[in-house]
Order: structure tokens, then sequence, then C-alpha cells
């Protein structure tokens, strides 16, 4: 098995996220993903309304920007391009290119990702791991799956998607550990400012501090 620089697969699918210790967000009664930013008009897709989407599977690997990787994930789900052509292109101005969009999650975390990368073949919005419905520790009720992008772009728990015609401000732009702003696996992008290779020690001496934190969060 081939894995990207700087990763190393372990055993499982670890839980991590922004809210580390906490438990995950409530989900919905009625999960919505709300659509805004550089549209003619927002919209709201309820899960009806993305069941009329064609649905697909993907078998692919999680990566981490710390250094892990789980191996094998099936994933079920929409193709975000479909998504974005069935259902947003026709709210944009053509005059106005869309070039980045930013996913937001009930957890309040954000990631912001260049249009071109989210289209790819492999980007999915999930709802289903490993032939189960998504549980609240690895997204529930819908999460962005980008397997060419480290771990934090693919945001968990997904509620709102907006649209831009230019880079959004960078909410961690002077953040010791500021995310690439195209976070592929494959060239290892993990910080915005300094070579993968060598932020990796310090972001693998995070990841079993982390894992504990996490780990007691799914138990609450």
């Amino acid at each position: 098995m081939t894995l990207p620089p700087g990763q190393r697969a372990v055993d499982g699918f670890p839980r991590f996220g922004t809210h580390l210790h906490h438990p995950p967000p409530a989900v919905p009664a009625d999960p919505v993903i709300e659509i805004g930013g550089a549209v003619s008009e927002n919209a709201t897709l309820t899960l009806a309304d993305l069941a009329e989407l064609p649905r697909r599977e993907l078998t692919a690997d999680f990566h981490c920007v710390a250094g892990w990787s789980a191996t094998g994930l099936l994933w079920e789900g929409i193709s975000f391009e479909t998504l974005y052509r069935k259902r947003v292109e026709p709210l944009l101005d053509p005059r106005a290119p869309i070039t980045h969009v930013v996913f937001e999650g009930l957890d309040g975390f954000r990631s912001i990702v260049v249009l071109e990368d989210v289209l790819a073949d492999d980007v999915l919005i999930a709802d289903r791991l490993d032939g189960r419905p998504l549980n609240s520790d690895h997204g529930a009720p819908l999460r962005l799956v980008s397997p060419s992008q480290y771990g934090f772009i693919n945001t968990k728990h997904l509620c709102r998607i907006e649209f831009h015609t230019s880079e959004p401000p960078i909410p961690d732009r002077w953040s010791p550990i500021v995310s690439h702003p195209r976070a592929r696996v494959w060239h290892e992008e993990r910080h915005r400012y300094v070579p993968g290779r060598l932020v990796r020690p310090i972001y693998r001496m995070l990841i079993a501090p982390i894992r504990r934190l996490s780990a007691r969060g799914s138990r609450a």
C-alpha cells in the first residue's frame, strides 16, 4: 500500500475534530444544507432534495494532516460536482466565476477550498460510512469527503456551503499551524507557509493528546 509523503497507516478511523473533548453537535431532526454566498438567491437543500441526485460509492483513504491515515474506507453519498452542476450553477452569474467554496459544519468549523479541487471526481457529500449511516463522531448527518486533501478540508456535520468569487478572509492567517489553502496530500501541503516535511514532527507530537481528548468527547 502506497501512502502520501509523511503518512502512516493506523488501525481503525480515529475521531478527530475541532470540538475535541466536547461531544459532537446534536443532529437536527430535519437536516438541511444552506446554499449562500455569490448566488442569485439563497437556497436550502433538504435530505429529500439530495435524494433526487444520483448516488455513488467510493473506497478511499482518509489522511489527517497530523500524519496518520485511515485506509480502505467505503463512503456513500452524492458527488459534489453533481450537486454543483444541478443545484448551484443555475443560481450563479456566469459573468462572475466562482473560485472558492466555504464548507461550514454544525460545530462551527469552516474549511475554505479552491473550487477546482472540490470538483474532482472523488469528492462526495457523504451520509454513509462502511455500509452504515454516519455516526456523530464521523460527521452525521452529512460531511464533505475529499480524499486527495487533508482531513481538515473534510468538514463534518455539514450544514452550509457558500460560493465566492475570490478567496475569503483566512481566520487563522497568523496561527502557528495555519492550514494550507489547497491541502493536497500528494504535494504534502500541510502548512500555508512552511514546507510539509518540516512540520511533520510537530504535528505528530499532537496526535496522542488530541486522540485522547477526542475519545473522551465521543463518550460524553
